[in-house]
């Protein structure tokens, strides 16, 4: 097999410092938080630079041993890497974002954040608990506050110079309009599902038009029936090119202009999945007009609850 370019691509932030490289690590490992660091350490060696993180993955401190590892060895230099966060629900309210920010930069050992991306647009009740719920098992929102409000207090993270970009995730097309409508600094970065079962193609249409990056989670379908990696259109064209069906997927998220962020903590298939090469423009074209399983595999955007995080 043959790689070629399209691994190394990088998009411009209009809105924002700098580049993002399309090819992005997830930190999400709620089954086993402990191979997180092991798997930073080898997605680092295997070339990514782009590095996803959250609050609410209960991990940044063991990402962050990863990565000091990694610049003090000289492998490279803090500019050369990408690193998002995300402010968890809890803290919406504006007087808790910035000391939820600082936490996050303490933890990931790092004195600014790349891009810092509010991780749903649902406030829950402020405190503690990730996951406050009352008696009946129902998630106690918080009403005190909007999300142009939390989104103000973030843009004061960028006046600051503390971070160089603000996003969102896990958000409606609708819901992003408002935020472009009305706030001061805009979008950087949107993450959301995204895959060819779930190819948000308005979404990504009016992020193109605003500068604004698509970042895509679960571009491999994380593992949810039905499987995107065993649909006949993308097997197909796996074994034609002598490919991998997510090396398929993964180069199909970048050429139609979306970056992605994949997680494993296997080297071989974090080996595997940096390792992508360019789509023919008829393979790219079968997947768009052949795969027509349409279904969202995580139902966070209707509730503000991660459906890959327990």
């Amino acid at each position: 097999m043959t790689y070629d370019a399209v691994r190394d691509t990088k998009f411009p932030l209009v809105n924002g410092a700098g580049e993002i490289p399309a090819v992005g690590f997830g930190t999400l490992f709620d089954k086993d938080p402990t191979v997180t660091t092991q798997a930073v350490k080898d997605a680092l060696e295997v070339g990514f630079r782009h590095f996803d993180c959250a609050e609410r993955y209960r991990n940044e401190d063991k990402v962050g041993v990863a990565i000091q590892e990694f610049l003090k060895a000289g492998n490279a230099r803090r500019e050369d890497l990408f690193i998002t966060t995300k402010l968890w629900n809890t803290n919406h309210r504006p007087e808790r974002v910035a000391p939820a920010f600082e936490a996050s930069c303490r933890r990931l050992q790092v004195d600014h954040i790349d891009c810092y991306i509010i991780h749903t647009p649902f406030a829950f009740q402020p405190g503690e608990d990730p996951n406050p719920r009352d008696e009946q098992g129902q998630v106690i929102y918080d009403k005190g506050v909007t999300l142009i409000e939390t989104w103000g207090a973030l843009e004061r993270l960028v006046d600051e110079g503390k971070c160089k970009s603000i996003g969102l995730s896990d958000i409606t097309l609708k819901a992003v309009q408002e935020i472009v409508a009305t706030a001061r600094i805009k979008p950087a970065v949107v993450q959301v599902e995204s895959h060819p079962y779930l190819p948000e193609w308005e979404l990504l249409e009016f992020c193109q038009q605003h500068g604004i990056i698509l970042l895509a989670f679960a571009p491999l379908g994380h593992g949810v029936e039905p499987k995107v990696l065993e649909d006949p259109v993308i097997t197909g064209i796996a074994q034609r090119l002598q490919k991998t069906p997510a090396q398929v997927l993964l180069a199909w998220s970048i050429q139609r202009g979306a970056a992605f962020l994949t997680t494993s903590s296997t080297r071989s298939h974090i080996q595997e999945n940096f390792e992508i090469s360019t789509l023919p423009q008829s393979d790219m074209r079968e997947i768009n007009e052949g795969v027509t399983t349409r279904k969202r595999l995580n139902t966070v955007v209707e509730t503000g609850v991660p459906g890959f995080i327990r």
